[in-house]
Formats: structure tokens, C-alpha cells, sequence
């Protein structure tokens, strides 16, 4: 291919015979004179179709067809086969960087996996996402750490850093941290405002997002579908220049998917998609996601924003030199030299990376209470696992397909002498009351049809209830579950999934006890054929459905009891399918552990006090009313879920995991969804005044650690100046710091896995109200038994500090978004240090001066 550079380089390659190249391809040149350098060689128009998703290739400069985007949540998601990792709430639960960062590690190994054998894929991924988890009915909660900003900063840069690498020059690939900004609801997700006060900005807000760019291992950022302050989060400049601030390196900005046509659509901001896209790249974007592969409409409205003069070429320029810079940094342009060009489509499922799913689980367990002692389970011979999760290991909308799933059931089976697995689905057979015809599905689950004669093994469906009569049925004769998906129906779905869920249904009872199901995905009724006997759902009244005669062949809730009772312990294993009630697009309805697992808990514990009840889900419970006297939590952890949640219950490994997010005691405590003041609600752990059911920090170990006392080096400090600067965990170069140590010992007879944590509790007396409690260190020890340990921890001062509007900076930035400062306010505080958030019995008095 010639090249048509004007300005190439000459450079010496390994042969020692000498060829131009092109300052682009050049890896001993910066990377703003590569990106700029590049720029130059492309046409107007070619710059301009850099602006959408999928960039074109540019043949005679050699630059391959590009596009931002690879999902790697936590794996490679929506490419088949990959390592499929806990949910990231279940990762925070780890406390433990060094892990986290370890997962991003192999989750971007095998993403440039992934690119070896296509190589459209993205090494823009995107991920981690850092907005935090203010309310737990928010539908996508899996997919963030934590309540608190800073702790979901220190996780999601923990993440970035391994997707990052650390060579110098090239990335292994390029995180984009999603969504920005003050993004937490999916109920009308593009039209709801985020309303925010410059306390909630910069305490609550702002601070997730700055650890990553600032420690330049993260090179991009999406925009969030939602307003701020009644203003799309996609046009907010002052924002973007803020973010962009806290790097020298360049920031990439991503549209979400179709947020520029929202613009005109659903937000009514713009009275055109011409206008539109000049207020988005004035704004500070840089890539369109939008119309998907179609890059056409993108290209008009910006060529006729251009000739309208709503933008100028530099606009575009500033852009497009963003992007190419990120390209560059994947190492794309630089031939042998790039460090990760090795990595092969072998890479995929290493045995390193099963190891590594397995412990990021068993790490990311938390036992939240173990009253009766029943844990751990190391003395017993038969366990009973019971529930619709007992054998089952769901995956969520942004999961890779799993070379393998070990299922806690099986996980048990391996441990233990014995195992029995009950689902507790009721066993049912459905009767057609046109044509009075069982229902039965064929061998593959092609056929679904009413044609039984009888409710044989064709005939029967497990029927398992979800909550909030959302159900899902699996045919005995496949093993699969019943699709409306196809038409006519089939039952061959292997799980529930897809962008509209087609394995759901619910059912209305009739007068006479007969059921018409409702399929959820279309909102149409099952109905029968006529004369071929097939099912479709394409009744549009309740009228027209089919009659269903209902006969439970099998109670699940007596197959429940009737396990546990033969068991040693039985293990109650319940939780979501991350594909209902709750999900991208949905919020939950309600907080509270559906009704019909609560009743299969007491089934079992009725029958068996050797009960735990584990929960497995990807966002907290509310368990008033549950008398659990042995609870287990753990996030959907992937391929591994059943070793990780075995390897903690059977006393294999001590518990470690502890909670990033509270368990509120009741609906009320999470406070209102949509508004965004956590101060004036009182809402998270950072404001509520009453206790949660199980405290941000909480989890419990196999033993007792006390917690005897702590001091200061010094208990006197003077407040830092105000700053705009958020302050994180590690203090950094040049910062006074507080010194604390914390005396713990373990008073039991196992090894403790402990977080020592350190709140500040403010005096009331301040002038602005501070958080009634705040974390401002934590440290993971493992303490032997008996061993009594003095755990160093450090903070800045600064992280004391709260927005005050009164305040104004020298040569400050003159927008809405600067006009006060971070502040810490001279007097007393407490430093309290204890096991969680609530339970805090040791403290000192910390005296913070005028300055």
C-alpha cells in the first residue's frame, strides 16, 4: 500500500536496512505528536466520520475500520466464551485492590484475546462503572461498588488499573468509566433530572470519577442517558472541563447508545439532530454512539451543523485528536512493538484465571449473621441444597458467556459425602381447555404443543416463581425453559435473557382455578391453535387466552422440607435472576425477598435448624419479617459461584467478605429513588440516623476479634486551605495526614480475616452539617488466634472536608459547578473504629484548628 505522507520519518529497523514511516507509526514520538501527525494526513471528511462509533478504515493511510466499545464489566461480555468474574458490587465486597485489579487484568488479556481472532474489536472498553450505589432499588445496582463515592473510586481505579497494564506507553487496553454524571435510576432514565446541589456534586458524585483519571489509568469517559439540574448530562461542558481537569492526559468522551438522538426525542432539548450534535461536541464529546453500525446520519448532522456554523473544524479537530490519541495508546499503530501483540485467541479461560474466579468469590462472601452458630458446616456428612438457586448460576446483561458453571449444589456434592439438590419449583401439569389436551414439549423443545393424553414426564413443567408473580417455566421432557421468543412457542431457552426478556410470564387465576399465562415480553396471551394444538402468545385480551387446568404433580415447598429433614444442614439458596425485577431499563419494585422464598426458608428451617440462608443476588434485601437466624450473601460470582459460596460455608476458608452497601431494615430507610440529596434524606451510611439491618463494612468472621482501643500521634491538626480538590483514601505527596492505631485481637480459636475501619463522627456543632459518620481508612488483616495486632491507618485531613457555597478560590474557574469550595471545618470530631459503620466501640477525640 503507498503511503502518502508528506512528512515521514526515517527510522532503522531490526535488519538494519532503513524505510520511512510515518510519524503516526513512530513508537519513539509523543503520543500528542503521533495523534497530530495522523489528524494532519486525514481529509475534512474523513475527520468527520471519525466522530461516529464505527470509523471507517482509511485504506491509503493503512488505519483499519475502528469503533469504540467492548463491554468488560467484569470479564469480556457479549463475545462468547469468557471468565465471567462476581458481579463489581461483588468485587468491592472483597475489599481487596490487589484482587479486583487482578480481574481486570485478565479481563482485559482476554479481550485483546478477543481482538487476536476479530480484529474489530475494541480495546476501548467500557468499563468500570463508578456511579455510586445511593439506592439499592436502582435496576442496576450489580454493576456498581458501593454506596460510598470514594470507596467505589478506590475499586473502579483498582479495576482501570488492570485493564490499564503498566507499560508505559501502550495500554492493554483503554477503560472508559461509565456513566457521567449523578446516574442512578432507570425509571425514565432519559427524561428524570438528577437534581444536584454543589454539596451532593462534590461529595457524592464527582469524587467516584476522579480517582481513575487521575491516576491516568483510565483514558475515557461515557455520558449518562439522564439531566443534571433539568440539563442532559450529554451537553453539561462545565462537567466534561471538570473531569478533563484532573488529567494531563487526554479524555476520550463516549455518547451512551442513542443519547444524541435523545436529545431531540425524549429530552425535547434540541430542535433538531443538526443542532444536537454541535451542542454535543461543543459540549465536549467526541464519539457518537448512535443508529449503530449507520454512521451516515452522524456525518449529515455534523457537515450541516458545520455549514450552519454551529461548530467550526477545530471543534471537530479537538475530537477527533482525542480519539486518535486513545487509538494510539492501544498500541494499534506500532507494528511488533506493541507489548501485548502475543496475545493469542488461546488466551481465553487460562487456568490462572479459573483459580482467580474461584477465590475473587469466596473472597467477595460475607456472612451477615450466624446467630445460631450453625456455621460453619464443617461437621456435617449430608447437606440439602434447596431453592431456585440451589444448582443454578445466573449471569447478568453485561456477562461473557462462561466456559463452565459450577453451580452451588454441585460445589456441595464435591465437598461433602452427600448432596441433594430440590429446587423447590412446584411440579405442574397444564390441561388446554379448548381441546382438554395436556400441554407437552418434545425431547429438543422444538414442539410445544397441547396433544398429552396424560400428565406424563412430557407434560410437566417446573414452575418457579421470581417474586411479584413474575414466573418462569422449565419443561421436564428438554430441560429447558419455555420461550415466547419464537412462534409458535418452544421450550429450548437454556436461560432467561435477551434485551426483552422472552422466558417470563405471569399467570391470572380464574374464578374456577384455571390459569391464563401472560407473556411478559410481548404482553400477549397464550393461546391454543386450533386443531394443530400449538402454543403461541398472541392473545391480545384475557378474553381470547387460553384456559389452563392446573395440576401440581409435585409440591415444591414439601420436596423442600422433605430434603432438609434428611439433611445434617440444609442450605436455602435464593436470590434474583439478574434479568428480572431489576435490570437495565427496570428499577425493582420493591425491596423487600419475595414473599414465596421466604415461605421456602421457613419450609426448610421448620424442617431443619441446621438452616442457612443464602442469598445470592445483585443488590440487597430488605428482611423484615424473615426470621433468619444464619444468612449468607454473595453477588452472582460467575463460573465459580459454587466453589467460592462452598469454600466459605463449609469452613474451608475463613469468611473475608464484608458489605460495600448497606441492607436498609425497611423500604423507607433507602429513601425516595429520584432524589438525589442523600443529606437531606438521610439516606446511606454516610446520613442515615437510624441503624440498617446489616451496616456498610458489616461481615462476620468464623471467630471474635475485640477491638480494644485507638489512638493518635498526634490529636491536634491544623484544617487544610479550601481546595476543589477531592481528596481520596491514600494521602497524597506533600499532605499533613492524621495518624491512627487501632488495637485488635482475635479472641477465638480460628484465624480472623478482619477490615479494620476508621469512621469520623463529627460534633453537631458544626457550622454545616458533615456526614454522621464517615470511613476515612481501612486496612485487611489476618490475625492468628489470640494474636493482638496495632493496625497503622492514615488519612488526610482533607477528607474531613465539606462543600460550602460560601467560599470562593483565588483565580477559581468561573462556573456553576466551582462557585464554592471543599472545606474542613475547625472542631471536634471522633475517630471510631470498629468492625462496620454501626458498630464502632472504640474512639478518640481528633481536634482540627483554624488553619
Amino acid at each position: 500500500m503507498t503511503d502518502t505522507a508528506t512528512d515521514a520519518a526515517t527510522t532503522t529497523v531490526a535488519d538494519g536496512q532503513t524505510t520511512d514511516r510515518p510519524l503516526f507509526r513512530r513508537v519513539d514520538q509523543p503520543l500528542r505528536a503521533r495523534a497530530r501527525d495522523l489528524l494532519g494526513r486525514l481529509t475534512p471528511g474523513e475527520r468527520i466520520a471519525m466522530l461516529h462509533q464505527a470509523a471507517p478504515a482509511i485504506e491509503r493511510l493503512g488505519v483499519s475500520a475502528w469503533h469504540t466499545g467492548c463491554e468488560a464489566l467484569h470479564g469480556v461480555a457479549w463475545l462468547g466464551r469468557a471468565t465471567v468474574f462476581p458481579q463489581p458490587v461483588g468485587l468491592a465486597a472483597t475489599w481487596d485492590t490487589e484482587l479486583v485489579e487482578r480481574v481486570g487484568e485478565v479481563a482485559a488479556i482476554e479481550v485483546r484475546a478477543k481482538r487476536a481472532g476479530d480484529p474489530l474489536v475494541s480495546l476501548n472498553v467500557w468499563a468500570p462503572v463508578v456511579n455510586t450505589l445511593r439506592h439499592p432499588a436502582w435496576g442496576r445496582n450489580e454493576e456498581g461498588y458501593s454506596e460510598d463515592p470514594h470507596i467505589t473510586a478506590v475499586f473502579g481505579t483498582a479495576y482501570s488499573r488492570g485493564l490499564r497494564g503498566d507499560h508505559p506507553r501502550v495500554w492493554r487496553t483503554v477503560p472508559a468509566l461509565k456513566h457521567f454524571l449523578a446516574y442512578n435510576n432507570e425509571t425514565d432514565r432519559s427524561t428524570t433530572s438528577s437534581e444536584m446541589s454543589l454539596r451532593t456534586l462534590h461529595e457524592e458524585e464527582l469524587p467516584a470519577f476522579r480517582g481513575a483519571i487521575e491516576e491516568g489509568v483510565a483514558g475515557g469517559m461515557m455520558l449518562a442517558y439522564n439531566r443534571v439540574n433539568g440539563v442532559p448530562a450529554h451537553t453539561q461542558p462545565e462537567l466534561v472541563a471538570e473531569a478533563r481537569s484532573w488529567s494531563d492526559e487526554s479524555i476520550a468522551v463516549v455518547s451512551d447508545a442513542g443519547a444524541p438522538t435523545f436529545l431531540v426525542t425524549t429530552q425535547r432539548a434540541q430542535p433538531d439532530h443538526v443542532h444536537a450534535a454541535a451542542a454535543l461536541v461543543a459540549s465536549g464529546l467526541d464519539s457518537f454512539t448512535d443508529n449503530e453500525a449507520d454512521a451516515a446520519p452522524t456525518i449529515r448532522y455534523v457537515e450541516e451543523a458545520l455549514a450552519a456554523g454551529l461548530l467550526t473544524a477545530d471543534d471537530v479537530d479537538q475530537a477527533v485528536l482525542r480519539l486518535l490519541e486513545l487509538r494510539i495508546r492501544t498500541g494499534e499503530f506500532d507494528g511488533d512493538a506493541d507489548p501485548y501483540a502475543g496475545i493469542g485467541v488461546d488466551a481465553i479461560d487460562a487456568p490462572g484465571a479459573r483459580e482467580l474466579a474461584r477465590e475473587a468469590v469466596a473472597r467477595s462472601v460475607v456472612v451477615l449473621r450466624n446467630d445460631a452458630g450453625v456455621l460453619p458446616l464443617s461437621d456435617a456428612t449430608r447437606v440439602a441444597v434447596v431453592g431456585p438457586l440451589a444448582d443454578l448460576v445466573l449471569t447478568d446483561w453485561y456477562a461473557g458467556t462462561p466456559p463452565y458453571a459450577v453451580g452451588i449444589g454441585r460445589a456441595a456434592a464435591e465437598r461433602f459425602s452427600e448432596a441433594e439438590v430440590v429446587t423447590g419449583a412446584d411440579t405442574i401439569a397444564l390441561r388446554a381447555a379448548s381441546n382438554g389436551r395436556y400441554v407437552v414439549a418434545n425431547a429438543d423443545g422444538s414442539v410445544v404443543e397441547a396433544a398429552g393424553d396424560a400428565a406424563v414426564d412430557g407434560a410437566l413443567f417446573d414452575v418457579t416463581d421470581w417474586g411479584d408473580g413474575i414466573l418462569t417455566l422449565r419443561s421436564h421432557a428438554s430441560g429447558l425453559l419455555l420461550t415466547g421468543g419464537t412462534w409458535p412457542m418452544r421450550a429450548d431457552a437454556a436461560r432467561v435473557g435477551g434485551w426483552v426478556v422472552q422466558e417470563s410470564y405471569r399467570a391470572h387465576v380464574h374464578a374456577d382455578g384455571t390459569w391464563s399465562l401472560l407473556h411478559l415480553g410481548s404482553g400477549r396471551w397464550l393461546r391454543v391453535f386450533r386443531d394443530s394444538g400449538l402454543l403461541a402468545a398472541e392473545a391480545v385480551t384475557l378474553d381470547e387466552a387460553e384456559r389452563f387446568g392446573v395440576r401440581v404433580v409435585r409440591s415444591g415447598a414439601e420436596a423442600v422440607a422433605e430434603a432438609a429433614a434428611r439433611a445434617d444442614a440444609v442450605i436455602v439458596a435464593v436470590g434474583n435472576d439478574p434479568h428480572l425485577n431489576g435490570r437495565e431499563t427496570q428499577d425493582r419494585p420493591h425491596l423487600e425477598l419475595p414473599a414465596v422464598w421466604a415461605e421456602l426458608w421457613r419450609a426448610a428451617r421448620e424442617a431443619n435448624p441446621r438452616a442457612v440462608l443464602t442469598i445470592v443476588s445483585s443488590y440487597p434485601y430488605v428482611l423484615e419479617g424473615v426470621d433468619a437466624e444464619t444468612v449468607v450473601w454473595s453477588s452472582h460470582g460467575g463460573q465459580e459461584l459454587g466453589h467460592g459460596v462452598i469454600d466459605v460455608l463449609s469452613g474451608d476458608r475463613e469468611p473475608s467478605g464484608r458489605l460495600s452497601q448497606s441492607w436498609p431494615a425497611t423500604e423507607a430507610q433507602a429513601g425516595d429513588l429520584f432524589d438525589y440529596d442523600t443529606l437531606r434524606q438521610g439516606a446511606t451510611y454516610r446520613h442515615q440516623p437510624a441503624e440498617p439491618m446489616f451496616a456498610f463494612g458489616h461481615g462476620l468472621t468464623y471467630t471474635s476479634v475485640a477491638y480494644e482501643s485507638v489512638t493518635l500521634t498526634d490529636a491536634t491538626i491544623p484544617a487544610p486551605e479550601p481546595t476543589h480538590r477531592h481528596a481520596g483514601f491514600a494521602p497524597r505527596a506533600g499532605e499533613s495526614v492524621v495518624d491512627a492505631v487501632v488495637r485488635v485481637r482475635n479472641t477465638g480459636d480460628r484465624d480472623a480475616e478482619e477490615l479494620v475501619q476508621l469512621y469520623a463522627l463529627p460534633w453537631p456543632d458544626l457550622a454545616l452539617p458533615a456526614p454522621r459518620r464517615l470511613l476515612v481508612a481501612y486496612r485487611r488483616v489476618r490475625l492468628a488466634p489470640g494474636e493482638t495486632r496495632d493496625v497503622e491507618l492514615s488519612f488526610s485531613p482533607a477528607r474531613l472536608a465539606v462543600w460550602d457555597d460560601a467560599v470562593r478560590l483565588p483565580g477559581a474557574v468561573d462556573d456553576w459547578v466551582h462557585a464554592g469550595a471543599l472545606r474542613v471545618q475547625p472542631g471536634t470530631y471522633a475517630l471510631a473504629a470498629g468492625p462496620s459503620a454501626w458498630e464502632l466501640p472504640v474512639r478518640v477525640e481528633l481536634e482540627v484548628t483554624a488553619g
